[in-house]
């Protein structure tokens, strides 16, 4: 009997490059052909970069292939399954022999991301196969009292993955002293920051993980009810968590005397956001779920003593509740061992922006910023020169290259005016305008602001104000330190995280690039050439061969010449589109 396995990654990154159709060809040609091999779904490994993904396991190892369209799976399905001969060019990733990415798999440490792409998300008896829910059995069978399981996270040093970083085992202390007859346990999936994506592939590709960290939770803090706080910008995450959740209730998982422990009543159901950024915050969220406008209000009381419905609540986001089942199997000294003194265990980041290996990653506490950037993601784009990371998404901040050696923990990250934030992680490249940077996350968070606070609402409108003009080239004297001013104001007297933080990416620019803004202001000049209103166009008279191509696409008509003489740009009448520089194929047309 052939035990060969052919398993494609239907993540959301690859059913977006094609994976869909490479799972039909598959499947077409298995039936047509009646080849003996057993064709699966997962989700995502992290490397999206390389989507469509299929990973072949045979008699002689495990085999990735990367890139894989129609055309490439049929060539594989032929030569791999048919002729026994794995085509080398196409893969990578094997134990076997090297591989173009193998670092990127053996640099990791996975513990949060230990299934993803690796089990079927939609098979509960997939996550039973490699651990799951025996940290429930183990708290069951070995009777691991409530506390005990709490003193357990405590130990290990976990700290919350949604960007405050406070202490998971304290958050679950002070809900598990609050007594009451009905208490809530909600995990927050609502992952908003520009360029984060690691909540949803922890959704899409293992859900259980989720559900179980959920359960352990509730079973410590003595939870009656649960809530996944989801965003609908994430239908197959939340179809998968649908699925998730029948199987657990048919196991008994879920339900009434959950795992059969007598009086532990716990069900879990799925709220589905609208995706408002300020939902992220938990008492934000409790007004979400119990059908308010998505409002923070003042704290106290904080949630675990009075949250949803007024009850006693624990809110953990989705990486922290993922990383519960593994603690309490392995055991907190285990966890501990990974990370820094203050920092433990591991950080899951989406790399994003001018990097060659966009996708997911986890590594530990105290790798360094450039370790991630050049490691694991690649180095830059076109060998063009790093410039700048944004860490923690629209809340915040930029780290310059000089800074690249800081290492992941919370404290170090704090220290540069950046946070470590849920973990999306933005590179730029010398190509990049800090400026517009600077502008770009603080337009996200004024449309986000829910308006309460004054500041918030109005003080973001009046930088954001400040920052267009600079770009426009009618910056003047003292708007440094306006904006300046109006940060300090905005995050001293703002009710929530999202003003307190909004102003992070001004800030943090404006420390590290300061002379980009004088550029702007004093120069009138875009020194990464991003600006419009602050770069000129014209032809280089010795490189122009007078091909007409610019002439003729130029849609104000500002470029004048003769067919096979050096054009002109007439600067009154151009209106710096960029159409003449993007279709000249002699690089006669020069930006400064």
């Amino acid at each position: 009997m052939n035990h060969t396995i052919v398993t494609v990654g239907l993540g959301s990154c690859g059913i977006a490059a094609g994976a869909g159709k490479t799972f039909a060809k598959i499947k077409a040609l298995k039936e047509m052909d009646n080849l003996d091999f057993q064709l699966r779904k997962t989700s995502c490994v992290g490397m999206c970069y390389r989507e469509p993904l299929v990973e072949i396991v045979d008699e002689t190892g495990t085999y990735l292939y990367g890139d894989v369209d129609e055309g490439r799976a049929m060539e594989i399905i032929e030569k791999h399954l048919h002729q026994k001969d794995p085509i080398r060019d196409y893969i990578v990733q094997t134990d076997l022999f090297d591989a173009p990415e193998n670092d990127f798999i053996k640099s990791q440490v996975k513990i949060v991301l230990r299934n993803c792409g690796y089990i079927d998300p939609e098979s509960i008896a997939d996550y039973e196969a490699r651990d799951g829910y025996k940290s429930m059995k183990k708290i069951r069978d070995e009777k691991i009292g409530r506390l005990e399981v709490i003193q357990m996270i405590l130990d290990s040093g976990l700290r919350g993955r949604g960007g405050g970083g406070f202490s998971t085992g304290m958050k679950w202390k002070l809900a598990n002293a609050n007594k009451s007859d009905v208490k809530y346990v909600i995990c927050n999936a609502d992952e908003g920051d520009p360029g984060a994506f690691m909540d949803r592939s922890v959704l899409e590709g293992d859900p259980h993980s989720v559900l179980e960290g959920m359960i352990i939770a509730a079973y410590a803090v003595e939870a009656t009810g649960g809530v996944i706080y989801c965003r609908a910008e994430y239908p197959l995450a939340i179809k998968r968590l649908n699925i998730a959740l029948q199987q657990a209730r048919e196991k008994g998982y879920l339900g009434e005397n959950v795992f059969g422990i007598e009086g532990f009543d716990f069900d879990i159901y799925i709220k589905e956001g609208a995706g408002a950024f300020v939902c992220g915050e938990e008492t934000a969220l409790i007004a979400s779920v119990e059908g308010k406008r998505g409002m923070p209000r003042k704290r106290p009381p904080f949630p675990a003593q009075s949250g949803l419905w007024k009850k006693p609540t624990n809110i953990n986001n989705v990486e922290t509740f993922a990383n519960v089942p593994w603690i309490i199997l392995k055991g907190p000294k285990a966890y501990a061992a990974f990370g820094t003194e203050k920092s433990k265990g591991t950080k899951v980041f989406a790399l994003a922006g001018k990097i060659n290996h966009s996708g997911l990653v986890e590594v530990p506490m105290g790798m360094t910023i450039k370790e991630v950037i050049f490691k694991l993601g690649g180095g830059i784009k076109n060998d063009k020169k790093f410039k700048a990371v944004q860490l923690g998404g629209p809340s915040g901040g930029c780290i310059p290259e000089y800074l690249s050696d800081t290492i992941v923990d919370y404290d170090s990250v704090n220290a540069t005016g950046a946070i470590m934030g849920s973990g999306g992680m933005v590179v730029m490249d010398e190509t990049t305008c800090m400026v517009d940077v600077a502008k770009f996350f603080l337009d996200f968070t004024r449309k986000e602001s829910c308006g309460k606070c004054t500041f918030c609402r109005m003080g973001t409108k009046r930088m954001l104000e400040i920052l267009d003009r600079i770009t426009n080239g009618e910056g003047k004297e003292g708007d440094i330190e306006k904006l300046e001013e109006l940060a300090y104001q905005i995050k001293d007297n703002s009710l929530c995280g999202l003003g307190q933080t909004a102003p992070n990416p001004v800030l943090t620019t404006i420390k590290y690039f300061r002379d980009e803004y004088e550029a702007h202001i004093n120069h009138k000049k875009c020194p990464a050439k991003v600006c419009r209103p602050l770069v000129t166009y014209t032809v280089d008279q010795e490189k122009c061969t007078g091909c007409l191509v610019c002439l003729k696409n130029c849609p104000s008509n500002a470029i004048t010449g003769e067919r096979k003489k050096p054009h002109l740009i007439n600067q009154e009448l151009c209106t710096k589109c960029g159409v003449c520089f993007s279709k000249c194929k002699f690089s006669s047309i020069v930006l400064s």
